[in-house]
Parts: C-alpha cells; structure tokens; sequence
C-alpha cells in the first residue's frame, strides 16, 4: 500500500473560549419533563393534530437525554438501539395516513419529484415528558416530531427551504434542542420547547470561506462538550460553540460561536483528482479527543479538537487517500481502528489498488491493516459503499451499492458470509441483540440471526414495506421506525 504522510492544514482557524457555567452540565434543576424542558401537552386523537398548550411547571430532572439521539448512537458511530426485537413483527403504523411527504427539488437545472426518506434518514429517537418523540426529515422538506407509541403529531412541522437527507440529532445533554441541516443552504438549530419548533440559529454554507462544491447538509451533527461537529457539503469542517441556557422565561437559549473551521481539502487532493468534489457529507465520529470524517474526494482525516475549550486550534494528525467518494461514516472500533466504506465512481488508479472497504490503523505508517475490493459496476457505472458499516462481535457489517451485504473478519479482512439483495442497499446494517436488519430496494427489511457469526446468518424474518427502503433505521425499545422512497414512515413491532 502507498505510504501517505501525515499533513497539517493552516488557516481558516479561530480560537474559541471556554463554555460558560450554563453550558457544562444541562439544564438547571427546575426544567420540567425529562430533561427537555417545558412539557408539551399533546392534543387528542386527530393523527394531524398539534399541542394546544405548553406547561412550564417547575420539576426535578435528569441532566442528559436518553434514546437514540444521532446518527448510529454515539460519538464513535458505533450504537444502533436497544431491544428486545419481537419474533413476529408488524407494521404498527404509517405516518402520513394518506397522501405521501414529497417536494420538488433541482439537481442542476433538473427538477424532480422526490418522495418519502432516503440516505442516510435515521429518525431520533427520545424520552421525553414520559413519551417516546420520533424526530426526522424528510423529502417534503419538513422536520417531523411524532410520538412513538401512535405516530400522531406532537408539534407541528418545521418547513425547511429544500430537502432533508440527513439524520437529526437531539441534544445529548437534555437541553430541549434539535440539530439537523438542510439542502437550503442552512444548518439549524432548533427549540422544541415552545408550542412551534422554532429556529435559534443557522450556519449558512457561505458563512466561511474558501467552499467548494455546493451548499448541502447531509452528515448528522455530533454535539459533544458544549460544542457541534459538522462538515459540510461546502467541504469544510465547522466547530460550533453552542452557549446553551435558559431565558428568564424558562425557554432555552443558544448563543452560539464559530469557534474554528477549515477546508476539509487540501492542494495534494485536488492535484489527484479531475474535480473539485470534496464536499464532507459523512457523519462527525469523535474518539479520544480527535474527529474524524472523510469527503468525497476520498480523503480521510482526523482533527485533534481536544485544546478547544482551552483555545487551542485544532490540526490535522491524520490523512489517508481512498482514491475515491467517501459519503460513508468513518466507524471508529474500541482500539481505535477506522472502518472506511468507499464508492467506486472515478475508476481512479488509487481507488483500484485501495479497494472500497478498509481497515485503517491511524497509529502505523503505512495504515491500511486490510481492504476488500467492489469494483463490478452497475448500469450507471458505479459499485463500493454508501451505507455505513456495523460492528458486532469480530465481525464488520458491510451493505454495498450492488446489494452485496458482507460479513468481513475484523482481524484479517476475509469474507465469512455475503447476502445479495436487491439494491442498491444503501441503509446502513443495523445490530441489534444479536440480530442484524438490514433493509433492500424492493421494499422487504430483513432480520438475520448473528448468534455465530462465522456462519451465513439465517433469516429470522421479513416485513415488506412500499418503496426501496434508502433511510438506516432507528430501534429504541425493539420499536423500529424507518421511511422508504414512496413516502411514508413507519413504525415495525
């Protein structure tokens, strides 16, 4: 394998200051609910109704969130739900009841319907005044809050600009908080503790400068320590520095700063490629102090943001080549090991010797521990990976754009078993007590039993829902909630 040297980025850097006392450990002890701020009172059977009221009265609280609360889990993408999944699930319901969540939205000078959820779409999942809340955004450009237990409304929507791809996160430390971008332009923050979601703040992709590619927001924002991870699909990496409080009326507050950015190119990059697609649409992933994420140029990185609250600049203590797109999270194992899915679209010389599936040990030279190659191209020409990998065991869960899904030996790379689906299965392999879900194109979210995982995995069950189930899915409680492209969400118990 090609040695690449480890490099540093200047420029683009800012110092932050340390969070203030508001901001270190949730919200003050008189917050009501579970954590999350004043109760909302939700209204009576109407599948589209809304809170009438909301309650601010004073009760003792938890100071963190609890449930599925970003994009696989954890900072490490690495958590996909809890259980006990049922032995004979079903569709419990379907959110709309009738007409499907769709919009028109412009890719070029092109203008297409699109309907439902897609990549990556995991809704978030949160306790919250003794209800389940299901958060997601969809392709009618709205953000939905739904209660997990009967797929009714619990606030009215919040109408974006353009379509929402990525997956929500909710404040881990129990302020009442929503964190989600959008394809128009901006990336916000929003409140849910008023009767409307109501926006706090947005970074637009033409805050900072240089950008290059355009100005989406796919990767799902990682809160951690007071601040926001987030790259964007202007290609650079952000650091937020979110100042959250209480107002003297109860409500939270954010005062947020941009602490440090950087592009998430460099000159070598783009000396490699034929384009300027750098954009950063993969997840944050944060271990040990360093963040990691890769861009579609192919390039992998890790950030040391550790100095931040003491006003240290972060740099760059990593770089990796893929030789191609990287849109799939970097997962990031309890050793520190990097698992790198790529898609094969550029045909380069460096992503043919790489391959689309890599172990990396950022400690080592030379850190490509093992790869494994998916190079035959469907009819638009493409193969490799969108979905990002699970882990379970000693064992990576790998779903590729061909519908391979592959049981890869963490230690040595060898194939132990492979699923071929109808795809392209861009979901991400969910693992859950022992059982992997893994959902295909024609509609069917299929359990497998990984009791031994050195077997081909036998099939435990199947629920056929309509449309190619694009979105990875969110289990909280063995309750599953998943979109498809036709346009509707359901939930699976």
């Amino acid at each position: 394998m090609l040695l690449v040297a480890m490099l540093m980025v200047a420029g683009g850097a800012c110092s932050s200051t340390n969070p203030p006392a508001t901001d270190a450990g949730g919200p003050p002890a008189t917050r009501g609910g579970d954590g999350l701020g004043p109760t909302t009172v939700a209204a009576d059977a109407d599948a589209d109704a809304v809170p009438a009221t909301t309650s601010t009265t004073a009760a003792p609280v938890a100071p963190a969130a609890t449930g599925l609360l970003t994009f696989r889990g954890n900072e490490s993408r690495t958590s996909y739900g809890t259980g006990p999944l049922s032995a004979r699930p079903e569709v419990l319901w379907q959110y709309p009841d009738q007409q499907g969540m769709c919009s028109d939205s412009t890719v070029g000078s092109e203008t297409f319907e699109w309907c439902g959820t897609g990549w990556t779409g995991q809704p978030a999942v949160v306790k919250r005044d003794g209800r389940t809340w299901v958060i997601f955004g969809a392709y009618d450009g709205a953000i939905h809050f739904l209660d997990g237990d009967t797929g009714r409304r619990l606030l009215p929507d919040f109408k974006t600009g353009d379509l929402v791809k990525g997956s929500v996160t909710v404040d881990p430390d129990g302020y009442p908080l929503v964190y989600i971008g959008s394809r128009d332009n901006a990336f916000r923050v929003i409140a849910i503790d008023r009767v409307v979601p109501t926006e706090l703040w947005r970074l637009d992709a033409e805050d900072v400068s240089p950008t290059l590619w355009n100005d989406d927001w796919d990767g799902s924002g990682l809160v951690s320590g007071g601040y926001l991870f987030e790259g964007g699909e202007n290609s650079q990496f952000h650091a937020v520095q979110l100042n959250r409080s209480y107002g003297d009326d109860g409500l939270v507050a954010v005062d947020p700063t941009l602490a440090f950015h950087a592009p998430g190119w460099d000159d070598e990059l783009l000396a490699g490629l034929d384009d300027y697609d750098v954009s950063i649409e993969s997840s944050v992933a944060l271990v040990g102090g360093v963040a990691w994420f890769a861009n579609s140029g192919g390039l992998v990185q890790g950030w040391d943001v550790s100095g931040l609250a003491d006003g240290t600049s972060p740099e760059r203590v990593f770089r990796f080549w893929m030789g191609d797109d990287v849109d799939a999270t970097v997962v990031v194992d309890d050793q520190g090991m990097l698992y790198v899915g790529a898609e094969w679209e550029r045909h380069t010389a460096r992503a043919r010797l790489v391959g689309q599936i890599v172990k990396l040990d950022p400690g080592r030279a030379d850190p490509v521990v093992w790869s494994v190659s998916d190079q035959v191209v469907d009819q638009n020409g493409v193969a490799g990976v969108w979905a990002t990998p699970a882990l379970w065991k000693d064992v990576v869960i790998v779903a590729t754009n061909g519908g391979r899904v592959m049981g890869i030996d963490r230690a040595n790379g060898r194939i132990r078993w492979t699923k071929n689906l109808p795809g392209p299965v861009w979901q991400s392999p969910v693992v859950v007590d022992g059982v992997l879900l893994q959902g295909d194109c024609h509609g069917f979210l299929h359990a497998y039993d990984l009791a031994d995982t050195a077997v081909d995995p036998p099939e435990l069950w199947t629920v056929r829902l309509p449309g190619c189930i694009e979105s990875t899915p969110a289990v909280w409680g063995g309750r599953i909630y998943v979109g498809t492209r036709e346009g509707h969400f359901h939930a699976i118990g």
